[in-house]
């Protein structure tokens, strides 16, 4: 299968949801670059054009927002059609911000490899909508400081109930349910970080 414009460019900070997506492409004969957060993606991109990106929302260093709000500022990169992945970021406002920033597609993990490969098919072979101007960086900013805030939250709430649940488990339940608050404090410091970069950066834009 050939893709005039370049590889398919999958940014994603999992590398088990990375090689899936990678494998998944590959066997269907789509040339496929993947790496693990925005900033890669940004310099893979300085160097090469990507025909399609799929990426996922939270990354560290640069997460798929931001990414992809980036891309939308600069005319040569503005009209690259974007999927979003996501486990995390699912609520109708999370898409809804996704899409005002020019997504094309939005699609849930876990993933469904058969519709995954449908939706990228569709994106590669038909004519998409123009996609809305770029968001002026206030704009991007207080909107995604919104959607961290909701996460943030989501996630302490996940963490109180998962450190109740421990207390009246039985031993044997207990190391998947340990595995899983690790995960999910994991999940909660990285957005807390990314929190309070975006604190900082709406502090210097507002004053």
């Amino acid at each position: 299968m050939n893709i005039p414009y370049g590889p398919i460019l999958i940014v994603e900070d999992n590398p088990n949801v990375r090689e899936l997506l990678e494998v998944t492409l590959h066997f269907k004969g789509y040339p496929v670059v993947a790496v693990e957060n925005g900033q890669a993606a940004l310099e893979f991109i300085a160097h090469e054009h990507p025909a399609l990106i799929v990426t996922d929302i939270l990354m560290p260093k640069m997460d798929g927002f931001a990414l992809v709000h980036t891309l939308r500022k600069d005319p040569r990169t503005t009209r690259i059609p974007v999927i979003f992945i996501s486990a995390t970021y699912i609520t109708p406002e999370d898409k809804a911000f996704a899409m005002s920033l020019g997504a094309v597609r939005f699609i849930e993990k876990p993933i469904d490899t058969e519709d995954f490969l449908l939706t990228v098919a569709e994106v590669l072979t038909q004519d998409l909508a123009i996609a809305p101007p770029p968001l002026d960086d206030l704009e991007f900013y207080r909107g995604y400081r919104e959607r961290l805030e909701y996460k943030l939250r989501h996630k302490q709430m996940q963490i109180a109930r998962i450190e109740r649940l421990l207390q009246t488990l039985p031993e044997e339940q207990r190391p998947a349910f340990e595995l899983l608050r690790t995960r999910t404090l994991e999940d909660r410091d990285q957005i807390q970080s990314e929190l309070n970069q975006l604190y900082r950066i709406l502090g210097e834009q507002e004053r």
